[in-house]
């Protein structure tokens, strides 16, 4: 639901740099309020204007890195985002108080890096791989 008019709105509501950085990551012009931040540095926004947002699409999110999936966003963020909780972390005052001092910090999926989880295996393996072994030639 992109027109003429309503990126040039958006351009003068979040200046022409911010406008081009979300063209870049996300492919829309979006404009609206600034809800939040994770420990991340993940940007949360929400534009709860019919007019200029599609209903369903109208919280977003501003990822901090280039490279960035879906899980670097934290269970109580996602739960905003998907509209499990009508408040977002910031403003529920439940959320604000059911983080325990025992949590640990939310980390995000690091499978195919180096920080991947690796068993550590101290059993016998059960076949043997081949090695060659060069003869000289008599």
């Amino acid at each position: 639901m992109v027109s003429l008019a309503r990126t040039i709105r958006s351009i003068r509501r979040v200046g022409l740099r911010e406008w081009w950085h979300q063209m870049q990551y996300i492919g829309d012009a979006k404009s609206g309020r600034f809800v939040g931040k994770d420990q991340f540095g993940n940007r949360y926004f929400e534009n709860l204007n019919p007019e200029e947002e599609i209903p369903g699409r109208h919280r977003w999110i501003d990822f901090a890195q280039h490279d960035y999936n879906a899980t670097q966003v934290p269970p109580e963020w996602h739960s905003w985002l998907q509209h499990i909780r009508k408040d977002p972390p910031t403003e529920d005052p439940v959320m604000q108080n059911l983080s325990p001092p025992w949590k640990m910090p939310w980390v995000e999926n690091l499978t195919g890096t180096r920080g991947a989880f690796k068993t550590y295996n101290t059993t016998r393996p059960k076949y043997e791989a081949w090695e060659p072994k060069s003869v000289p030639r008599g």
